[in-house]
């Protein structure tokens, strides 16, 4: 039965759809899943920072690592059902689908950022400068930005080299990418040990450092998440998966990495330029 059914799926007019695949495709419950997901964390997060005394403290302490764990499962659901599942079907309007997906995801996560930011320009709008403001701006600051404003022009060009179809040029600009990425996140711990470990400059000290360390936090958990999903391109490519006609995982995923790119830019004008002056 099995067998009969790939073979009329084989035959099947191009452009033929399945309707249950049809449903499948644009009635994903997976963005839902992340979306409540990510809501709940950022709930629980926010109780425990400002709270106080209006709820138990072990409420947030309950509804952030759920929502967590929500968000986590919503994005691999997500993932697998748009770029593991069935890699080697082809329908039509699928990149343009989930580029757009992509899109609107990124646009929500702006919100996530901006409320970040709006709480650091609460701490600028005190006393400036705190009591205890460690010198943020370093070489290893400059030496991250610059490895992650490359690791953009590497994803860029490996996919315009994908669509050429130079597999090996391909391959090579991915792998750097991921290398690159992986440095930033190492270059991140060695600044985070510096700060604590050197400056004794932690998440608790003052509304300036829950503020560093959640904007920094945050984005240093997008680029773990674009490492695992440049990893997971990287491995499926070396397998064949990908071609210039089938690149919709390869498309997504430098959306995604060129936003945290520009995230980042931000942040350090933001935080680390802005802390000198």
């Amino acid at each position: 039965m099995a067998g009969s059914t790939d073979v009329a799926s084989e035959h099947a007019p191009e452009g033929y759809e399945d309707d249950d695949e049809h449903e499948h495709e644009h009635r994903s419950r997976w963005p839902l899943v992340a979306a409540i997901g990510a809501a709940t964390l950022y709930l629980g997060a926010g109780l425990f920072f400002v709270g106080g005394s209006l709820v138990p403290s072990l409420i947030p302490l309950a509804l952030a690592p759920v929502g967590a764990v929500g968000l986590v499962v919503g994005l691999a659901g997500w993932a697998n059902e748009a770029f593991v599942a069935d890699y080697r079907q082809s329908h039509a309007g699928e990149s343009d689908l989930y580029s757009t997906t992509m899109v609107l995801f990124l646009v929500s996560d702006v919100a996530t950022f901006a409320a970040g930011f709006v709480y650091y320009a609460f701490v600028r709008v005190g006393a400036w400068p705190p009591d205890h403001l460690p010198p943020l701006l370093g070489s290893l600051v400059l030496v991250n930005t610059a490895l992650l404003v490359a690791s953009s022009f590497t994803l860029h060009y490996g996919h315009e080299a994908l669509e050429a179809g130079h597999r090996r040029r391909y391959l090579g600009l991915l792998g750097a990418t991921l290398l690159l990425g992986v440095v930033f996140l190492v270059g991140q711990a060695v600044e985070y040990y510096e700060l604590v470990v050197g400056d004794g400059f932690t998440f608790s000290s003052g509304i300036l450092g829950s503020a560093f360390y959640g904007l920094t936090g945050l984005h240093g958990l997008h680029v773990a998440l674009g490492v695992l999903l440049i990893a997971i391109a990287f491995g499926r490519s070396l397998r064949g998966h990908y071609a210039p006609d089938r690149d919709t995982a390869i498309r997504t995923t430098s959306l995604y990495w060129h936003f945290v790119d520009a995230v980042w830019i931000v942040l350090v004008l933001v935080l680390y330029v802005g802390s000198t002056l």
